[in-house]
């Protein structure tokens, strides 16, 4: 008879053993390099089939975001056709972000009928400009009922068009926003859009103060971002055996292994032929979407890994992880695997993160982040870094929504990565300077007795002027701030929107003074000496250096009055604060009514998830876990039995029976624990315990519900130990870690 033990272990064999499809391909340099973007309808495309002056106002609405006129979309989109067309594509599609977390699709063919019946290729301008779509079935919080259906999409121009390759061919996509018949957004990147051009106008002002006659002066700001991406592989096979993986992306039950990541060897270790075949083949996909991977590599838990590309506008960077983690999840089928994007799929072993290196630059190509080597661009360097010193600490509790998520709450503060508090991380040196701000004194790296701005007191700060730290949820490293709090299934909008519109707002504030100051009669100096000091002064609280992971670190950041939301459900319920609608409304990036409809749809979401995982909690328990115990259960039972009958007087049964009191005791457990669970989740909508509203239904789950499922996965664990191998019915961390 075939165990269940011995299938598994046959199907790692099998799928490990096959030779992947990209081992017969030939991904030399040179075919990366011609292939890269060959299915975007970039700018070498549109220079080569567009007439000059389209082209060149083309680029100043996708550089500037100047205004698109119908005329000049009915070209475009005729050479979008043509080129798509070559390419193999018959259908397009406006390619859109609604707040289910994943992208969304409506495929129309390229045709279009003559008065007399011929069919014609047909792709007009009003078709590439807006399309329309049901609103009512995306969540809306409110803001679409069912009988409120319409909803449009409008292409955003920033965002190259790309086309996405199938089996049997090719659509085109074109990236938009998604608003409802209202005008109100329904999307990921609508206040993403709305952040960065805000954030533009502000910037604009404060380099307009500090730009030196006769220099280049730029024209625009944009935000920048490069997103690391941490995923696992598992195999195939090994995860359609386990229910809890294949519907909600993470192990429900599954007892630690002997050896997980205890041992260091896996992060930056060799890369396994297999894996590095999918990630060859992987990286090939994407640069045929002009997506540029840079970095691979095994990280820190057994399975585990990551991919890192080269910086871009926000914007794009955030279409394109989307496109990253589809493209992951596609090819990992093809080599065998599948490609958990889940934030903690494994208990015990590191989860992950999707690490947001966020910066800003200006049209010249200048990194605005960059401290530079002269005391002119220190300045203005300060002036920067201090807008967001201050957007995070006055907006901790608001950018802490960037992070929220029932599968995050799994892996934030967990020792591998950040706890649930905002504070900013300097390093030793930017540190020094900013004490010499506001102590006025001479900094330990400062060379005049006084630390001043726009003398020479300043001292050189080089590009990594920081050392690295890992447990703080936004560190300074060189060039940019690294946000380390993001999931790793998450879109990255969410946060670099908020961390725009804080920063949007410091910089308003910022140049206002400044402009003030210098109408006035004071030097730009004297007003930016006397304005550092006094931000600086005022927001040091969010600065810390030190180890975000000891105990001591809440208590300190209680008393600095920092915001502590330890889960999503408290840090959402704060999303409609006052404070928070004033910002996000002044900059026109999220209206009152859209905020709040984001906060129910967020809170609903983070209860059907949980409401999921709660009753398969329940199947597993019921109908995989406890029919193999009490099947060992038997077993046990019987083998005490036969050994009485055989050896009579003379039988030693004391072990069988500590073993069969041990099986059955969790077993028994494990059954009230269950019960309980069924119990707790019939209260929900009836007597005390019905729930009114998202709020109470997501803090129902959060108390009641999710300690229940804790209590289950112990006793569920405990058997996994300790029920024999054989008879275990699902695949265990020691095979699913191991590729």
């Amino acid at each position: 008879m075939t165990s269940r033990n011995s299938m598994r272990l046959k199907g790692i064999m099998e799928a490990g053993t096959s030779r992947p499809l990209v081992l017969d391909i030939d991904y030399g340099r040179d075919k990366l390099q011609s292939s890269y973007g060959s299915l975007v309808f970039g700018v070498k495309e549109m220079r080569s089939r567009l007439p000059k002056d389209i082209f060149e106002r083309l680029m100043r609405t996708v550089r500037e975001g100047h205004p698109l006129d119908a005329d000049m979309a009915e070209i475009v989109a005729g050479a979008m056709k043509d080129w798509a067309e070559e390419k193999g594509a018959t259908h397009y599609t406006h390619w859109f972000q609604p707040m289910t977390g994943s992208t969304a699709e409506k495929h129309d063919a390229f045709l279009s009928l003559t008065p007399e019946g011929d069919v014609l290729s047909r792709f007009s301008g009003k078709m590439l400009i807006k399309g329309e779509s049901d609103a009512s079935s995306f969540p809306s919080g409110g803001i679409r009922s069912t009988f409120e259906a319409r909803g449009y999409t409008a292409w955003d121009p920033r965002s190259p068009v790309f086309l996405k390759e199938s089996l049997n061919g090719y659509t085109l996509c074109i990236p938009t926003a998604f608003c409802s018949y209202t005008g109100e957004c329904l999307d990921r990147k609508t206040p993403l859009l709305r952040s960065s051009q805000a954030l533009a106008v502000h910037a604009m002002r404060v380099l307009k103060l500090f730009h030196k006659a006769g220099e280049p002066e730029p024209t625009h700001v944009f935000a920048t971002l490069g997103a690391e991406q941490e995923y696992f592989l598992v195999d195939k096979r090994l995860f359609l055996q386990r229910p809890d993986l294949s519907t909600c992306g993470r192990t429900i039950y599954g007892a630690r292994p002997a050896k997980g990541q205890e041992m260091g060897d896996h992060y930056y270790g060799s890369i396994r032929e297999r894996v590095l075949a999918y990630m060859i083949d992987l990286e090939h996909r994407l640069y045929k979407l002009g997506i540029p991977a840079k970095t691979r590599h095994n990280e820190v838990a057994p399975g585990q890994f990551e991919l890192a590309p080269l910086f871009e506008e926000a914007n794009i960077a955030t279409d394109h992880n989307m496109l990253i983690m589809e493209t992951m999840r596609d090819t990992a089928q093809k080599h065998g695997f599948m490609c958990l994007l889940h934030e903690k799929p494994f208990k015990g072993v590191s989860g992950s993160g999707k690490h947001c290196n966020w910066s800003l630059a200006d049209s010249l190509g200048n990194n605005l982040l960059d401290p530079g080597d002269t005391p002119h661009e220190n300045a203005q360097f300060l002036v920067f870094l201090c807008a967001v010193v201050r957007a995070v600490h006055r907006y901790s509790g608001l950018l802490r929504l960037g992070t929220t998520s029932a599968s995050n709450d799994l892996r934030l503060g967990g020792h591998e990565a950040p706890p649930a508090i905002f504070s900013i991380y300097l390093g030793a040196q930017l540190a020094d300077v900013v004490d010499g701000i506001v102590t006025k004194k001479r900094g330990k790296q400062a060379k005049g007795e006084v630390m001043r701005i726009g003398v020479n007191s300043l001292p050189p700060l080089p590009k990594d002027a920081t050392d690295r730290n890992r447990t703080s949820p936004v560190a300074f490293t060189g060039e940019k701030f690294e946000f380390r709090m993001v999931g790793s299934s998450a879109s990255t909008s969410p946060m670099v929107f908020l961390i725009n519109t804080a920063v949007t707002e410091a910089l308003d504030h910022f140049a206002t003074e400044l402009e003030t100051a210098v109408a006035g009669g004071a030097s730009l100096n004297e007003a930016t000496q006397a304005l550092l000091e006094k931000e600086f002064s005022k927001h040091r609280n969010i600065l810390f250096n030190g180890d975000n992971y000891s105990d001591a670190w809440p208590r300190e950041a209680k008393k600095r009055g920092l915001p502590i939301y330890k889960d999503s459900v408290t840090a959402l319920s704060h999303f409609a604060d006052p404070e928070n609608i004033a910002l996000l409304s002044r900059y026109a990036v999220l209206s009152a009514r859209e905020v709040e409809s984001r906060r129910d749809i967020l809170l609903h979401g983070y209860a059907l998830t949980m409401g999921v995982e709660a009753q398969l909690t329940l199947e597993i328990g019921r109908t995989i876990l406890l029919p193999a115990a009490i099947e060992y259960q038997r077993k046990l039972a019987e083998s005490i039995s036969v050994l009485r009958a055989c050896m009579k007087e003379h039988a030693d049964t004391e072990g069988h029976e500590l073993m069969l009191e041990r099986v059955s005791r969790h077993l028994g457990d494990f059954m009230i624990a269950l019960d309980r669970l069924e119990e707790e989740l019939n209260k929900k909508g009836r007597g005390r315990r019905a729930v009114k509203g998202p709020l109470e239904e997501a803090a129902f789950y959060r108390d009641h519900i999710l300690p229940v499922m804790e209590a289950c996965r112990a006793e569920g664990d405990a058997l996994e130990t300790v029920v024999d191998d054989a008879i275990w019915p699902l695949p265990k961390y020691r095979e699913l870690l191991s590729i």
